[in-house]
């Protein structure tokens, strides 16, 4: 696989003549299988070259102590490479530059060999180890509920690490308090809706732990809310165009988020409904869509229209790379896997950023909110509307007659002007 990235032969065989040369043949190998640029395959082969005579001086003599000089060669790599560095991000790229390649091609050489380990530790795992298990297991909670709890508990470890309590049962109301007056500063209404039950859940699961003398989710205010309170936030359909018309279809990347955005807002498709569509969710025979798994736990099928057609043809020919990944939109860089579902509105965020368009907490429901919009002011019923775009629920859908203007005025001048 060498050959494919290194035109002279020469090169080639001073490569694998090294000592490790053969663990980087069959790293390049395996960087082809996840359609690695030839650029980033040089830059890696580069790095592993220089790993290769950095530890043959050191006199290694074995592969299985190639980990311990791991630390030593990136210290080394960053005094010689990273004179230039004026920040810490600078300084961190250098490293990952070192580290990255050598630590990728351990993982095929030595079996067992896991390298850095990025993921931090779950929030009160020492002093409450079994609630994430216990919100897995007995509440039946998914991956992405579990990290709305693992998001909120962290901030409040944070916050008890700040006050200097180290011990769960020196816990008070007084210091529930202060935790969620200093979170209302920075928290919507809805966010601080998900902060205080998360806290609730987990006081009551301390509680029956014996963790806690006393249930402090009593202390823990439920607040107000009030129902059909909020205006969707909706676009306009020239704000739509004018996002659609500044998408830069010449590269990948813009002929995946085209046909993203043409989906989101034609179908008016949940962000996760994206993030898991399937090329087998397109039938092409039938010109039909299907979205197989809604937030209610249903599927709907819809007619697949030529607009969508065309750009979703145009980024499977030209844009999405060739893998076995079967998840429709995939990011561009290697190793080439499905997009999340906050991946799905970043770019959206990103691309109503670039145009100029201002809406409150932009991302994908914004173009949601606007293909209700559209059918509201289409004069579509609401239940079809409602089922159209699967809302579990009729006042899901009751919410957007706020901004059914054209009825609102009709209902201003007309008979019920008498009334009033």
């Amino acid at each position: 696989m060498l050959e494919r990235h290194f035109a002279l032969p020469r090169t080639v065989d001073r490569i694998r003549g090294l000592w490790i040369g053969s663990f980087i043949d069959r790293y390049v190998c395996w960087l082809d299988g996840r359609r690695a640029a030839t650029a980033t395959v040089k830059r890696h082969v580069q790095s592993l070259v220089q790993f290769n005579d950095f530890v043959v001086a050191r006199g290694a003599t074995a592969v299985d102590e190639l980990p311990t000089h791991l630390d030593a060669f990136v210290d080394h790599w960053t005094s010689v490479r990273g004179t230039w560095c004026r920040t810490p991000q600078d300084r961190a790229a250098v490293r990952a530059n070192a580290r990255v390649p050598v630590e990728q091609m351990l993982r095929l050489a030595l079996p067992g060999f896991a390298g850095t380990v990025r993921d931090l530790d779950l929030p009160f795992h020492g002093s409450a180890p079994g609630f994430f298990g216990h919100l897995r297991d007995e509440r039946g909670l998914r991956p992405a509920s579990i990290h709305n709890y693992v998001h909120h508990l962290r901030v409040f470890e944070a916050f008890l690490r700040g006050n200097a309590i180290i011990e769960l049962s020196t816990i008070s109301p007084t210091l529930i308090n202060a935790f969620l007056t200093e979170r209302a500063q920075r928290l919507s209404v809805l966010g601080m809706q998900g902060c205080a039950g998360a806290l609730r859940v987990f006081l009551r699961y301390c509680h029956r732990q014996d963790l806690l003398a006393v249930d402090l989710s009593r202390a823990v205010s439920r607040g107000r809310g009030y129902k059909q309170v909020a205006v969707p936030r909706a676009l306009a359909w020239s704000e739509v165009q004018r996002v659609l018309d500044g998408v830069d279809r010449r590269s990948a990347i813009g002929k995946r988020d085209y046909a993203l955005l043409l989906m989101l807002v034609s179908y008016g498709l949940r962000a996760r409904e994206i993030a898991a569509m399937q090329l087998d969710d397109l039938d092409w025979k039938q010109a039909q869509l299907r979205v197989p798994t809604r937030k209610g736990g249903h599927s709907t099928i819809y007619p697949l229209s030529a607009t969508v057609g065309n750009a979703v043809i145009e980024y499977l020919r030209a844009g999405r790379p060739q893998v076995e990944d079967r998840h429709l939109f995939l990011l561009v860089k290697t190793p080439f896997s499905a997009m999340d579902h906050w991946t799905v509105s970043g770019r959206v965020a990103t691309h109503l950023r670039a145009t100029g368009v201002k809406v409150p907490r932009a991302g994908s429901h914004t173009l949601r909110h606007t293909c209700v919009q559209r059918l509201v002011e289409s004069d579509v019923p609401f239940k079809v509307i409602g089922d159209y775009v699967g809302h579990r629920r009729e006042e899901s859908t009751l919410v957007y007659g706020k901004v059914a203007l054209h009825r609102l005025r009709q209902l201003a001048i007309g008979d019920a002007e008498e009334a009033l």
